[in-house]
């Protein structure tokens, strides 16, 4: 009898990760897919009006950009996450990134601003970088206000807690926008997070040149054909584009920089590229993978429980939560049992 368990246990694991495959490969773009059925799909798998764990939505204006501000019923007033998504440069909205922003709201403890970016191809490179730095400026004006007003009578009011996160494609646009962020402003960024990152688009990139390199969501046809469409051949080695060639100066004062991502993507290889060029740089990068992991696993909750563990994770990350020692065991075993390296 624990044989039949044990054997329909199995099957029902092997169902929920093709599922959760199938739902992850909407959120790719290739040379096969139209754009307008690409961002219809991407709307229909991932929108949800109903957001999870009573986070609020409200919308609001930074710098001219519309934004969402996600707020927790629980939240620290000081800390602040501005959200880049993904979405292969052409798809993806607020809309369609909310339920998972609003979880990552949850998780965190923090207020989460989503921007309603420009996409590819009617607005290529670089208008979605133009205005996640007007949504910062914007954002980092209303928090300084907020430090000062809560600044503590003789003493000088706290520099604003503003996390950068991003997943896929918006990591590029992200980083980007960080390689370039004056001094002054860079200071108030305590933390970078990517989830599967797109760091090389570049033409020497092993997975790009070779284009039918693919693991279970993405492929080198994807990342070649969504790379000419959101910019010109020249400039797929800029630092702007492809984080892995940022220059040494680039990375002075850099932020940490935590990446999440899965054992079986392609991306890896250049995830640990950068996170060397980091520590090179003397920046703090953690590389954070995920035994048999496909591209964004996070976002596909409804099916593994590893996006529930990976996620709690970073809310520790964030929160600097200190587990007890029950908890700890708690997520040993859970850890253990879905076969995730505790010490990941």
């Amino acid at each position: 009898m624990n044989r039949i368990f044990a054997i329909l246990e199995i099957m029902s694991s092997f169902c929920n990760r093709k599922a959760a495959v199938k739902i992850l490969k909407q959120l790719v773009f290739t040379s096969k897919t139209e754009t307008e059925s690409f961002r219809s799909k991407i709307e229909e798998t991932f929108s949800n009006p109903i957001l999870p764990n009573k986070v609020e939505s409200a919308e609001h204006l930074y710098g001219g950009v519309t934004s969402d501000i996600l707020t927790p019923e629980i939240y620290s007033s000081s800390r602040i996450i501005l959200y880049v998504h993904g979405g292969c440069f052409i798809g993806g909205s607020r809309c369609s990134w909310r339920p998972f922003c609003a979880t990552l709201a949850n998780i965190t403890s923090s207020r989460v601003i989503l921007p309603e970016l420009p996409l590819a191809p009617a607005h290529p490179f670089p208008a979605a970088i133009e205005d996640i730095k007007s949504v910062f400026h914007a954002l980092y004006m209303e928090e300084q206000i907020s430090c000062s007003l809560n600044a503590e009578p003789g003493y000088p009011a706290p520099e604003p807690e503003i996390i950068i996160a991003a997943d896929g494609s918006g990591a590029s646009q992200a980083l980007a926008f960080l390689f370039n962020l004056e001094s002054r402003y860079r200071k108030s960024v305590k933390r970078v997070l990517l989830f599967s990152p797109w760091l090389n688009l570049s033409p020497d990139s092993p997975i790009i040149a070779d284009k039918k390199s693919a693991d279970e969501v993405l492929s080198g046809d994807c990342l070649h054909h969504c790379s000419e469409i959101y910019t010109f051949a020249a400039n797929l080695t800029n630092p702007a584009v492809s984080a892995v060639f940022a220059e040494p100066q680039m990375l002075t004062d850099f932020p940490p920089v935590y990446i999440q991502m899965g054992e079986k993507e392609i991306l890896l290889a250049d995830a640990q590229a950068f996170q060397k060029k980091l520590e090179e740089a003397g920046c703090q990068c953690t590389l954070d993978v995920w035994p048999d992991m496909m591209h964004l696993f996070q976002m596909a909750d409804a099916y593994l429980p590893e996006s529930h563990l990976a996620l709690e994770k970073i809310g520790k990350l964030i929160t600097l939560r200190k587990q007890e020692p029950e908890d700890m065991s708690a997520c040993f075993r859970k850890q253990t049992e879905y076969g995730i390296n505790a010490d990941a």
